[in-house]
This record gives C-alpha cells, sequence and structure tokens, in this order.
C-alpha cells in the first residue's frame, strides 16, 4: 500500500513539472530579450510643441477705405489723385469693386507755349471718375517679410467700366489694372495699385482715345 501511494505521488509530481516547462522557458526567453516577462516600455517622445499662428483671414465680405497716388492723364500732365473705394467679395476668387476718384488737371503743351489760350476753365480742369469693376485674385498667398514675418496676400487684376466728368462733358471710361492685396491683420488691408483708364475725347482739336495711367496705394478695412 505504501508502494501505491508512493508511485501516485511521483506521477503527480512529475505531471506539474512537465505543465510548469513551458511558462518558465517563455519567461525564461523574455528575460532573455527583455529583461523582464512583463509587457516593454513604451518610450514617450519628449518633443517641444511650437505655438502656430494662425493666418489672419477676414470673415467680412465687404471691404471699404481710402486711396491717393497719382494719375496721368493724356496731354494734361501728372497731377495728385485722391478717392474713396467699396468692394464685395463674392467668394474668395472674385469680387466687385466701386471706386470714386478726382484730380485737378493742368495745362496742355497746346496752352503752355503761347499762354494767353485757354482751351478749358478752372472749374473745367477737375476731373472726376466714377467706374464699377469684377477683380480676379489670380496670385493668392503670401508676403514675406524678413524669416518670421509673413502677410497674407493676393495679385488681383481688375475690369471695368463707368463715366469720367473731364472739361464740362461726360465720357464713357473703360478700365483696366492690377494690384497687390496685404492683409495686416484679419480686418485691415493695403493695396498698391496700377490702372488705364480709357475715354475719348476731342479737347485737342482730334477726337481720340486717351489712355490715362494712375498709380495708388490704398488703405481699406473689412466690414
Amino acid at each position: 500500500m505504501d508502494r501505491r501511494l508512493q508511485l501516485f505521488l511521483l506521477s503527480v509530481a512529475v505531471a506539474s513539472g512537465a505543465l510548469a516547462a513551458p511558462g518558465a522557458h517563455a519567461q525564461s526567453q523574455a528575460e532573455a530579450v527583455g529583461g523582464s516577462a512583463q509587457a516593454p516600455q513604451v518610450v514617450e517622445p519628449e518633443v517641444e510643441r511650437r505655438v502656430v499662428k494662425p493666418v489672419a483671414v477676414p470673415t467680412e465680405n465687404f471691404e471699404i477705405g481710402t486711396f491717393i497716388g497719382t494719375t496721368s492723364i493724356e496731354d494734361f500732365g501728372s497731377h495728385m489723385v485722391y478717392g474713396s473705394r467699396i468692394a464685395y467679395h463674392v467668394t474668395e476668387d472674385i469680387f466687385a469693386e466701386a471706386v470714386v476718384g478726382r484730380t485737378q488737371t493742368g495745362k496742355t503743351s497746346y496752352e503752355l507755349p503761347t499762354g494767353a489760350t485757354q482751351l478749358l476753365t478752372d472749374s473745367e480742369r477737375k476731373l472726376t471718375y466714377y467706374d464699377l469693376s469684377v477683380g480676379w485674385n489670380v496670385l493668392p498667398g503670401e508676403v514675406f517679410f524678413g524669416r518670421k514675418r509673413a502677410m497674407p496676400a493676393a495679385v488681383y487684376v481688375t475690369m471695368g467700366a463707368g463715366s469720367t466728368r473731364f472739361g464740362g462733358d461726360d465720357h464713357f471710361t473703360a478700365t483696366v489694372g492690377a494690384g497687390l492685396r496685404l492683409l495686416v491683420n484679419e480686418w485691415l488691408a493695403v493695396h498698391v495699385d496700377a490702372r488705364d483708364r480709357m475715354f475719348k475725347t476731342d479737347l485737342i482739336g482730334n477726337t481720340q482715345v486717351t489712355q490715362n495711367l494712375e498709380f495708388t496705394i490704398s488703405l481699406t478695412a473689412f466690414l
């Protein structure tokens, strides 16, 4: 009876050892690879995050402001011009703009040599124009000032028509131009524009289409 009990206990011990052997073997392999049977530790990267300032993009559709510059009236010289502008941005690329401007012209090359001949009175030498244009932002992007300063910008072209009051008459006027818009912040912008205003006139005898170039800088606000 004692011998049978010993054989039974020995069988139980052998079976227990066989069951424990795979776990011990796996533990020894884990210790050999990673030094521990537990899951490998995840390395937390220490990356310093940059503070990113979002681009100031206006959310309003209306833009209004004033401009000043110089205009060259064919046969009447170059003079200071000033006025106001209002634009409605239909989409991110298309906008409509209304412009009103005024300048005081001088004497023509015909008047200057004679001195006494006056083609126009002082009031008739005042030139006032009104026009409505459609604009297209052809090159939206950014303009960089140094390494750390950038302003959202857009190069645009315009085309429109209107009326010019000059020499006592109203003249139909066609207008083409191009400009650069710089966004100082989310509501303020600076424009640099070049435009050609074309209208017919017969003030110096022959009816001709005059080319009147204008260069202006303006400050506008989005409302």
